[in-house]
């Protein structure tokens, strides 16, 4: 398997950094908030002082708390939501169905409410697999996700949107 590594070094500054969201699945708890800790550490060092946490029940439940979270925010504030969970492969379609309705739900919302959503639910087929994208390393796509967050909200105010 091939990693990467975000560099956060060309990261642009935000001027007037606004809220960031994140929201988290219960489920496996261990991994998510591994992921949840290193996007968090990532957006304060750039200036995000507002960032909220928000745990819910399982990943299908994110698209609608993304949803209630930007239908709330009349003045704008939120610069973008990231998303955080693990959905396991097992013996059902369980897994097909919350992965593809989960990532279906997201991308609407973000269209519907022209902010970025940034999803690191992570669809594994062995709870190993989630494990080394959330371990203590270079690798955590904690640094992705709050990268493209800080990335997404540049370009957007760039281009006046």
């Amino acid at each position: 398997m091939a990693k990467t590594v975000v560099d956060l070094s060309g990261l642009p500054k935000i001027e007037n950094p606004g809220r960031i969201a994140i929201l988290k699945s219960k489920w496996y708890p261990e991994i998510v908030d591994a992921l949840a800790q290193t996007c968090e550490g990532v957006l304060r060092k750039q200036g995000f002082e507002q960032v909220d946490v928000h745990t819910l029940p399982g990943s299908l439940e994110l698209p609608l708390a993304a949803a209630d979270l930007l239908a709330v925010d009349k003045q704008g504030e939120i610069d973008a939501v990231i998303c955080f969970g693990v959905i396991l492969k097992g013996e059902t379609l369980h897994f097909e169905m919350i992965t593809n309705e989960c990532m279906r739900g997201l991308a609407a919302v973000m269209l519907q409410y022209r902010r970025p959503v940034i999803v690191e639910i992570l669809p594994v087929l062995e709870m190993e697999h989630a494990k080394a994208r959330a371990a203590d390393d270079e690798f955590n796509k904690g640094y992705e996700a709050a990268a493209a967050a800080i990335e997404m909200i540049h370009w957007r105010r760039s281009v006046g949107a």
